[in-house]
């Protein structure tokens, strides 16, 4: 038996859509507004499973996964501009894509507990889900 467990964590960061191939002109006219540096208070989830332990009753070890996400993500990601970040090197920092790239930093970090699920909440409006796969 499995269960899954979701923590929500926080984060302010700022970015700006832009694909680096592209010039300032089509960078603005495909992303609009948001081709402008501006920022967001994020909320990342992050969804692991496991069996629950017989002693414990835990599927993990909560603890283990705080200081994982906070090691892997959150210090690398709060209050800071995303583009600047090595991990993120590279990523147009769309919801889409930070859940992807949030996802291959957190899938080795998780310890015993199977990922499941990194969402990315930018707006209230705009939740990113990603299960890992292609």
């Amino acid at each position: 038996m499995n269960v899954e467990l979701t923590r929500v964590y926080h984060f302010s960061a700022a970015h700006r859509l832009e694909n680096r191939a592209l010039s300032l002109e089509a960078n603005a006219a495909l992303y609009g507004d948001c081709h402008r540096a501006h920022g967001h208070n994020y909320y990342l989830e992050v969804t692991v499973a496991g069996r629950p332990d017989p002693v414990t009753g835990m599927a993990a070890d909560l603890g283990r996964l705080d200081a994982a996400v906070h090691r892997a993500v959150l210090d690398r990601v709060d209050h800071r501009a995303l583009e600047e970040v090595p991990a993120l090197h590279g990523v147009v920092t769309t919801g889409e894509s930070l859940a992807r790239a949030f996802w291959r930093i957190l899938e080795p970090e998780v310890g015993a507990a199977a990922l499941r699920r990194v969402g990315v909440v930018e707006t209230a409006k705009n939740r990113f889900d990603y299960r890992g796969g292609a």
